[in-house]
């Protein structure tokens, strides 16, 4: 009896190991569902956040001029530019998730609560608003 204690305790050791999850593994850059914008999620202390780093229509029409969060609902952030703006932030890991953050899209100029998930090469991505139930989630692809 004794000897099954120590095996199930080992195998129960030996399989959360297997599967837990480096909190780590979401850091990178990502192609968002649409396929217009990259996204590079990094860690800043003990949270992750994500910014964009390139968008299909990153000028505006002159070719030159970055193209600005013009329908963000905040008059004073109009003026800052849609490349490297932080569209997710405050995100913690906990069992396999990445929850508690916050993602806003700079196409609608709204923000919503948010979690992520990896599942195999994708990152699942949901906004919500109150409860996870109520929302949409999307699917990124990693790139690097």
């Amino acid at each position: 009896m004794k000897k099954m204690m120590v095996l199930a305790a080992v195998l129960f050791t030996s399989f959360t190991a297997i599967f837990a999850q480096d909190p780590d593994v979401v850091k990178g850059v990502w192609l968002n569902d649409d396929k217009d914008a990259k996204v590079e999620i990094y860690k800043q202390g003990d949270k992750y956040f994500g910014k964009i780093v390139w968008t299909q229509n990153m000028y505006e029409a002159d070719g030159k001029t970055l193209r600005k969060d013009n329908k963000n609902s905040n008059e004073q952030l109009r003026n800052r530019t849609i490349q490297n703006m932080v569209i997710l932030s405050g995100f913690n890991y906990s069992d396999g998730e990445w929850t508690g953050g916050e993602i806003y899209d700079p196409k609608s100029g709204k923000t919503y609560k948010s979690k992520m998930k990896i599942k195999g090469n994708s990152l699942e991505v949901r906004g919500y608003v109150g409860n996870p139930m109520f929302g949409k989630t999307t699917t990124w692809t990693r790139l690097s």
